[in-house]
């Protein structure tokens, strides 16, 4: 057997600096790289971040590390009880010794299944909390985002995020880090124990570390890539069915559905090939530790068994029956751990590639925020002013130029103008959804960015022509989750915008079911629930954007009553092109390519004969065609 030994030291060598070479390996920082909306992040700042989450949950997994123990003293001390009992068997021990012997095994056997309950347990309820924490923080985030930030972002993305990308690193939680440190923990003792009993053999082990090392790095390199696919293929479909299913009418009505089916089918294929590209990854590195530790079982059986039938030393120790039946089951106990780590590192590719999402998300920072020493609000007079405000969306395509007014608290001023003059902007302006490059807003003469924006938009109504309702009732669309009113206040709200008239005909009054979107009702009757919204909330300020647009007359007359009832409540700001709505405004704003060109009262701007003279004479004209036309 003298022949053997420069190999096994030669092959055991090489083993254990290729578990050196590693754990090097796997503390190399991965090259970060920045890609649009996501980036590549390295390794070590994703398990640092993750295991923040981890960290209040320090006593949970303390006790599963506990319990550990247990599984882990089964694996290492079950081969050497079997080796033991076919030695008794062999020598024809005692019938008491052997059923000691037998007694212990299923001791340590039970021992451990409970304790691995007891973990599996504690494992999921920490790993659920974990999880919800990311969710609910991931949300937080994304409300706090400003809305030019929102808007260029995909929804279905962002669903994805918070759906399906917190999912992903569930399993890492629950499964896979403990797993690795118990396999990790395996893979030791299970060597120290064949180093103890036969180093010879021990070191013939040692010689297919290499290999499996080898496989391990390209498995790492293939598999977060297929994996970075996979995620990026979810998100493009999913990002695909939430846009194309909320417009879906309007693919039916212009006859596109054969179109948007082949732009799927091209999504769901990429898809589809990432998937295959991870399973082939996976599908040939498990196959490959497999064969490798069969391959440590022929050499055992070939290396052990012609010592034990020529009954000669190997490496200066005697090979045994015994000691060959629990070097195979020893053997199959180190590759075992290795071949699950197959599984758990594909899981753990997925959680990484998902928190990697996540965490990119996390590190938008967003673009409107609060000033250090911004302040609370108490109460608003309701003055505005602008000076000399300028703002763009983008770089210096200037959406408004040089913008400066005053209004007065208490006061109805309206914005008119074409399309794309800055009307809306305006408004979206002082409520400090975007935040202006020139110029300063001021609201009772403090500048609204060292007012903090919960603060300030608590003041504002805001009444848009896309009126949103959410899922639920019309109760809860209303309230909003607000909190200590009564049904009659609402009814109270109703009544005072003409709301009311709208839900005393529905079978199960504020009870009655909105679907998704509102998409049960009609424009005008979400218009009306907007405003019943707004008065509730009790608001200083009201913004009304295009309120009347798109609505039957029936209903714009039950809007023009609530709309004068509201002049009454505080400063109103109005956006309308129909100027029917504006006429008893006190103060109108003309707005063109984002400069103000005239401003007064109706009679004053009709007198003047300029651009809103023009612009009231096109619409009266058009109206008095319409009156001729129904008479005819």
């Amino acid at each position: 057997m003298r022949e053997y030994f420069p190999l096994l030291f030669t092959g055991a060598a090489i083993g254990l600096f290729s578990l050196i070479f590693l754990i090097a390996y796997l503390s190399i920082k991965d090259k970060k790289e920045a890609i649009g909306f996501d980036r590549n992040m390295k390794d070590s700042e994703i398990a640092r971040r993750l295991l923040a989450y981890a960290k209040p949950h320090w006593r949970s997994f303390l006790l599963v590390l506990f319990l550990m123990l247990f599984s882990i003293a089964y694996d290492i001390l079950s081969p050497l009880i079997v080796g033991n009992v076919e030695e008794m068997i062999k020598d024809d021990f005692p019938v008491s010794d052997l059923f000691l012997y037998v007694a212990f095994y299923a001791g340590i056997l039970i021992v451990s299944l409970v304790c691995s309950y007891i973990q599996a347990v504690v494992l999921q309820k920490t790993g659920q909390k974990i999880l919800s924490n990311i969710r609910e923080d991931l949300f937080i985030h994304i409300e706090s985002l400003s809305h030019a930030q929102l808007n260029s972002m995909p929804v279905g993305k962002l669903v994805t995020r918070v759906t399906n990308d917190t999912n992903a690193i569930s399993m890492m939680f629950t499964n896979i880090l403990v797993n690795l440190i118990k396999n990790a923990f395996i893979i030791v003792g299970v060597l120290t124990a064949m180093l103890c009993l036969n180093y010879g053999l021990t070191l013939m082990v040692l010689c297919f570390v290499p290999f499996i090392v080898l496989f391990t790095v390209i498995f790492r390199k293939f598999s977060r890539k297929a994996y970075r696919k996979v995620k990026d293929g979810t998100t493009d479909i999913n990002t695909f069915l939430s846009e194309h299913l909320s417009g879906m009418k309007i693919i039916q009505i212009f006859n596109r559905e054969q179109r948007k089916k082949q732009e799927f089918d091209n999504k769901n294929a990429a898809l589809g090939k990432a998937k295959k590209q991870q399973i082939f990854v996976f599908g040939i590195f498990r196959p490959i530790v497999y064969m490798l530790y069969i391959s440590s079982v022929l050499c055992l059986l070939y290396l052990g068994g012609r010592g034990y039938i020529n009954e000669t030393v190997f490496l200066g120790q005697t090979i045994t029956g015994s000691l060959i039946v629990t070097f195979y089951m020893y053997i199959s106990k180190f590759f075992n751990p290795i071949q699950s780590l197959a599984e758990q590192f594909n899981w753990l590719q997925s959680a990484f590639a998902s928190a990697e999402k996540i965490f990119t998300v996390f590190d938008i920072q967003p673009d409107v925020v609060d000033a250090e020493d911004a302040i609370e609000l108490d109460h608003v007079e309701g003055n505005i002013e602008f000076r000399n405000v300028w703002f763009a969306y983008k770089g210096e395509d200037w959406v408004l130029k040089d913008v400066s007014f005053t209004v007065k608290a208490g006061d109805t001023v309206a914005f008119v103008g074409s399309t794309g003059s800055g009307k809306t902007t305006i408004l979206s302006l002082i409520c400090r959804n975007y935040d202006i490059q020139r110029g300063e807003i001021l609201i009772d003469g403090i500048n609204i960015k060292k007012i903090k924006i919960a603060s300030l938009r608590r003041h504002f109504g805001q009444m848009l022509q896309d009126v949103f309702l959410f899922s639920g009732t019309i109760r809860s669309n209303i309230l909003l989750r607000m909190e200590g009113v009564s049904d009659e206040e609402v009814m109270q709200a109703c009544r005072y915008v003409n709301a009311d008239k709208i839900i005393n005909r529905l079978t199960n009054g504020l009870d009655e079911e909105v679907r998704e979107r509102g998409n049960n009702f009609s424009a005008g009757q979400r218009q009306l629930l907007s405003f019943a919204r707004t008065i509730l909330h009790k608001p200083e300020i009201l913004i009304l954007d295009e309120a009347t647009a798109n609505i039957d007359t029936e209903t714009e007359i039950l809007i023009q009553d609530s709309l004068e009832k509201m002049m009454n409540i505080g400063t109103l700001l109005i956006v309308a092109h129909r100027l029917s709505t504006v006429q008893h405004a006190d103060n109108i704003i003309y707005l063109s390519h984002g400069r103000i060109i005239e401003q007064g009262t109706h009679a004053e701007l009709l007198a003047r004969e300029g651009r809103y003279h023009a612009l009231y004479m096109l619409q009266y004209d058009k109206e008095r065609v319409k009156q001729a036309s129904a008479v005819q």
